[in-house]
């Protein structure tokens, strides 16, 4: 199902969502057999802080970076796919400084 604040390709859901004090985009990867990997790009609700990548939405920030290309790379090596195969839902578009 695909709709502003899901998508799903490549084996990878994506999920926007937002809380009080920040955007989230998480995805999780289903690895068929075994456990799924999952990775997560925060941001402040007023979207112009950096991007803080996370194992998961509420896990340890890993690392920060000023645009949304490097975070999804980040993103990728988690997950072990290349960034451009990650889907990114309509809503989270506009992430980044």
């Amino acid at each position: 199902m695909t709709d502003e604040r899901t998508a799903d390709a490549n084996g990878i859901a994506a999920t926007y969502d937002e809380t009080e004090t920040e955007r989230i985009l998480s995805f999780e990867r289903d690895s068929g057999a075994g456990p799924s990997a999952t990775a997560a790009i925060a941001q402040n609700v007023e979207g112009y802080a950096m991007l803080k990548v996370r194992p998961t939405a509420d896990g340890d920030e890993l690392e920060r970076y000023y645009g949304f290309d490097m975070a999804l790379d980040h993103v990728g090596e988690l997950l072990g796919v290349p960034p451009h195969d990650l889907p990114v839902p309509e809503a989270a578009e506009d992430m980044g400084m």
